[in-house]
C-alpha cells in the first residue's frame, strides 16, 4: 500500500466527515447526509479521485481496504463536529431535538459511553463502507475492462520526473 496515497485518502474522508457534520445538524437534512455517510461515502470519494488522476488501476481488494478507511476515518471526523455543535445547540435551544448529546457531559462515565458508541458506529461505517468501496472498484473494472494484475506491488501509477 502506498503511504502518500492513504495520508491522501484520509484528508479528503476527514473533510468529507466534517462537512457532512455541519451539514447533519440542519434538521430536514440530516437523515440523507448521515445516510450518506454511512453507506456510500467511499463511493463518491473513490469516484472524485478516479476523476482528479489521483489514483489509477486498484483492485477490488484495494477498493474494500480504502472504503474501510474512508469510512472509519469520515465518521471520526463527522462525531469530532457533530457532538459539539448538536451538544451547544442542546444547551442554547432547549427545544432543539437533536441536541440529545447534551445528557452525556452529565458524568465522566457518561462521556466514556459515547466516546465508545462512536467509535463502535465507525466501525459499522467501516463495514458498509468497505462494500461500497468493493462495489465501486469492481465496477470500474466492468466499465474499462482493465484488471490490476495479482504480482503488481504498486498502487501507484504516476510517475516522479
Amino acid at each position: 500500500m502506498n503511504l502518500l496515497l492513504l495520508k491522501q485518502i484520509s484528508l479528503i474522508s476527514a473533510f468529507a466527515g466534517a462537512i457532512l457534520g455541519f451539514i447533519t445538524i440542519v434538521p430536514y437534512v440530516s437523515f440523507l447526509s448521515f445516510m450518506v455517510l454511512i453507506l456510500c461515502l467511499a463511493a463518491l470519494v473513490i469516484v472524485y479521485l478516479k476523476q482528479n488522476e489521483l489514483i489509477g488501476i486498484i483492485s477490488v481488494r484495494e477498493g474494500c481496504i480504502f472504503g474501510a478507511l474512508i469510512g472509519f476515518v469520515s465518521f471520526i471526523a463527522f462525531s469530532v463536529v457533530y457532538a459539539p455543535l448538536s451538544m451547544l445547540l442542546g444547551w442554547i435551544f432547549p427545544s432543539y431535538t437533536q441536541g440529545f448529546l447534551r445528557f452525556f457531559l452529565t458524568s465522566f462515565g457518561s462521556f466514556i459511553v459515547m466516546v465508545l458508541l462512536m467509535i463502535l458506529m465507525a466501525g459499522l461505517s467501516a463495514l458498509f463502507n468497505a462494500f461500497a468501496g468493493l462495489v465501486t472498484a469492481y465496477v470500474y473494472e466492468l466499465i474499462t475492462g482493465v484488471k490490476k494484475e495479482n504480482n503488481q506491488n504498486t498502487s501507484v501509477d504516476f510517475e516522479i520526473k
